[in-house]
Parts: structure tokens; sequence; C-alpha cells
């Protein structure tokens, strides 16, 4: 059975950091490419960031980019986004994404193109 099992969400104040993680089991995790994606009420899935199964090419939105990193300890089939520098526009639940890639090298930014999820693990970033 496929799992991913998100965590490491919580309350913080503007500024702050957290760190998630997501854990996966039942798949060959470095056969896949992982992401993160993010949907805060009323509004649509952003994916926030992705990363290679070779760990070799990284993708950020525009509105993480330099406070987010993304990676992945294949050994523990673990998929990490370390948050800092926190804003309240970064509150939503986030959630963990795998889909498997014959490419090392690449990552996918879309949604649709990914076959298993986690279950979301809630940010609430106080002003």
């Amino acid at each position: 059975e496929v799992q991913l099992q998100a965590s490491g969400g919580g309350w913080v104040q503007a500024g702050g950091s957290l760190r998630l993680s997501c854990v996966t089991s039942g798949f060959t995790f470095d056969e896949y490419a992982v992401g993160w994606f993010r949907q805060a009420p009323g509004r649509q899935h952003e994916g926030i960031s992705c990363i290679s199964s070779a760990d070799r090419s990284t993708y950020y939105a525009d509105s993480v980019k330099g406070r987010f990193t993304i990676s992945r300890d294949n050994s523990k089939s673990t998929l990490y986004l370390q948050m800092n520098s926190l804003r309240p526009e970064d509150t939503a639940f986030y959630y963990c994404a795998a889909r498997e890639t014959s490419d090392s090298r690449r990552f996918y930014l879309k949604p649709q193109e990914y076959d298993y999820w986690g279950q979301g693990t809630l940010v609430t970033v106080s002003s």
C-alpha cells in the first residue's frame, strides 16, 4: 500500500520557521519525483516546490523562492521542506506528492502529473 505521511505543520509567528517531512512507503522512493503543494481556503492547489528523483533538479515557485528549501533522503524514503521567513500568506494546508519517472533529472509542476498524495499538514502563520 502506498502511503505518504506529511507532518511538521503548526502555528508560527511571521518570520519563524517550520520543517515539513513526508515519510513515504509502498513504492521505490528513488524512482519517483516528489513535490510540495499547498492549498489555502478558497484557493486552488499551488505547486510550491518539487525535486527530481535523483536530487539533481529543483523548482521553487516565486512566492517561496529564497525562503523554502526542498530536499529528499532516498535512504529514508522521506521528503522535506524547510520553510524560513514565514509570512501570513504562507498559511495553508501543505501536501506532498509523488510520481514515478524514468527521467532522474526531471521534476513536475502540475498537480495532475502526480500519482500519489499525502493527507496534508496545516501551517498557520500569524502576523
